[in-house]
C-alpha cells in the first residue's frame, strides 16, 4: 500500500529560513534528501498535490465512515517551550516531549494516523509539534459540514473525483461505494475548502467531492534538479499545479510545493481545470430517494452531463 499523504513530510531537499510573518519559511535546494534517495525517489510515481484537506476512510460503528484530519496540538505551556526551542541558537538535537501532559485533548473517538513514529507505544510529535490524527465525520456534523455532504452512510456511498476509467483525458465525478475507499487517504475540495482554489461551485450553490491522494498522475515529469522543476512548473501547462507528491516503494513520500520553489499558489487558471468532466452517478441501482438538498440529489439531475472544465459546473437546479 502506497504510504498515506496525511502522514509526516517529507521534502526533496528543504532549507527552513527565518521570516517575520513566521519563524520559517521552507524553500527547496539544489540537493535531494538523504531520505528521497534512500527513498528510490527516481523510480516513484509522481502525482498531482491536489489543494484541498485530508481525510481518512476507515470502519466506524460497524461500517465504513470518511474521518476528518485532527492533529493532536501542544497546550499552551509546551507550545511556549516548543517555540523557545526553535528559536534557540544552542545545539539541541531534538525536543523533548511528554505526551500525556504536553497535549491539548482531543475527542474519545481520536485515533493517530498509521504511518507517524512510535516511541513504547506512544505516538511521537512531528518536526511541527504536532500529532497527526483523525475524528469521524458524523451525519449533519455542524464543524465538518462540508465533509459530510460528500457522504451518504445510509447507502454507504460518496462522491469522488477521478479520472473517467475509459478516458485518462477526461474526469469523471460519481457516487463510489465506501467500502471500495477503506483505509485510503483523500482530499476535500471544494467552494469552502482552502480558499476554493480551483473555483469550484458558489456561496449559494457550494460544491464538494473527494480526490483520493494519488488519483492524478503526472505525465512528462522534468528531471530532480531544481532548475529543472522551476522551469517546468513555470511553463509547463501540465506544472500548474500546487506541488508534486512521489508516491515512492517503501511507502515514504516526497513532496514539494511551488512555494518551496518561490512561486505562487493559488493560480487564476489550474490544470485540474484544463480537462472535460462527466458526471457519472449512476444511483439508479441504490433504489434511493436522497434529501432534496443533498449533493446526491442535485449530481442525480446532471447525471450523464459533460462540461467542459470542473468551473462549469452548476447546481442551481
Amino acid at each position: 500500500m502506497v504510504g498515506q499523504e496525511g502522514s509526516p513530510r517529507t521534502r526533496a531537499k528543504s532549507k527552513r529560513v527565518r521570516t517575520s510573518r513566521a519563524p520559517f519559511k521552507v524553500l527547496a535546494t539544489e540537493t535531494l534528501s538523504e531520505k528521497a534517495l534512500d527513498a528510490d525517489v527516481y523510480n516513484a510515481v509522481a502525482t498531482e498535490k491536489v489543494d484541498g484537506t485530508c481525510c481518512y476512510v476507515t470502519n466506524y460503528k460497524g461500517q465504513p465512515y470518511l474521518w476528518a484530519r485532527l492533529d493532536r496540538k501542544p497546550n499552551k505551556q509546551a507550545d511556549k517551550r516548543f517555540k523557545k526551542f526553535l528559536h534557540s541558537k544552542e545545539n539541541a538535537k531534538e525536543f523533548h516531549w511528554n505526551t500525556e501532559e504536553d497535549f491539548k485533548p482531543v475527542p474519545e473517538c481520536w485515533i493517530p494516523a498509521k504511518e507517524i513514529e512510535k516511541q513504547n507505544g506512544k505516538p511521537v510529535p512531528d518536526e511541527n509539534g504536532h500529532i497527526p490524527g483523525w475524528v469521524p465525520v458524523e451525519k449533519n456534523s455542524k464543524q465538518y459540514c462540508w465533509h459530510s455532504s460528500v457522504v451518504s452512510y445510509e447507502f454507504g456511498i460518496a462522491l469522488v473525483l477521478r479520472h473517467h476509467p475509459d478516458d485518462p483525458g477526461v474526469l469523471e465525478i460519481s457516487a463510489v461505494p465506501l467500502s471500495e475507499l477503506l483505509e485510503q487517504t483523500l482530499e476535500l475540495i471544494g467552494t469552502n475548502i482552502n480558499g476554493n482554489p480551483y473555483g469550484l461551485g458558489s456561496k449559494k450553490y457550494p460544491l464538494h467531492f473527494l480526490t483520493p491522494h494519488g488519483a492524478f498522475q503526472v505525465r512528462n515529469l522534468p528531471t530532480l534538479k531544481h532548475n529543472d522543476l522551476l522551469s517546468w512548473f513555470e511553463g509547463c501547462r501540465e506544472g500548474q499545479i500546487e506541488g508534486i507528491v512521489w508516491h515512492c516503494g517503501d511507502g515514504c513520500l516526497i513532496k514539494v510545493h511551488r512555494h518551496h520553489l518561490g512561486l505562487c499558489w493559488p493560480l487564476p487558471d489550474t490544470y485540474m481545470n484544463s480537462k472535460p468532466v462527466i458526471i457519472n452517478m449512476n444511483l439508479d441501482k441504490y433504489d434511493c430517494a436522497f434529501d432534496h438538498q443533498s449533493l446526491f440529489n442535485k449530481f442525480s439531475k446532471i447525471d450523464k452531463q459533460k462540461f467542459d472544465r470542473l468551473k462549469d459546473i452548476t447546481l442551481d437546479i
